[in-house]
């Protein structure tokens, strides 16, 4: 105890009773993740906060659901008792700007994408420090793209498997100027 103490004095820095969320993230992610991730729906920075969890966890669906129900709310307005007009679908609206749409993401398609994006990192950045404690955990002997699930996952590491599928689809080989490939 007296370490912890001294530790404390020295960094400066309260000691918490309770770890319910780190940067933002949730700590630990239960049986109800929609609950763990509740945090994050705020209609201030409805776009910017997901984008940072998304890169780490597979969000519910129906959280996405609710983030999106938001986004609309605000794009269209929103009245307690009474609707608005409505003047574009949102499936237009999630099109590309150069499609003729708005741009709004997808989330759950947004959300896969970014989990591939760390899983490619884990694939092309075998000294990276997160890398090794991945590999010696999840897949001591091959590759990402090998990896299964395994026995009592994190929730970060299930999040991130579950995109390896969109990674595989995209590889292909690229000829290069011979001496590599």
């Amino acid at each position: 105890m007296v370490d912890k103490k001294a530790i404390l004095a020295i960094v400066g820095v309260p000691a918490t009773q309770r770890y319910d969320t780190y940067l933002g993230l949730p700590a630990l992610v239960g049986k109800s993740r929609t609950a763990a991730f509740k945090g994050i729906l705020d209609p201030a920075v409805i776009q910017a906060i997901p984008s940072y969890c998304m890169g780490i966890f597979l969000l519910p669906n129906d959280l996405c659901s609710d983030i999106n129900s938001q986004m609309r709310k605000f794009w269209w307005g929103h009245q307690e008792n009474g609707t608005r007009i409505n003047w574009m679908s949102w499936g237009k609206m999630g099109m590309a700007k150069a499609s003729g749409g708005m741009g709004f993401r997808n989330l759950n398609l947004f959300n896969r994408a970014l989990l591939a994006k760390q899983s490619w990192r884990l694939w092309k950045e075998p000294e990276s420090l997160v890398v090794k404690i991945m590999k010696a955990k999840y897949y001591p002997d091959g590759s990402i793209l090998d990896a299964k699930v395994g026995a009592k996952p994190s929730f970060a590491w299930r999040s991130i498997h579950s995109s390896c599928d969109v990674l595989k689809e995209d590889l292909f080989w690229r000829i290069g100027n011979g001496a590599t490939v």
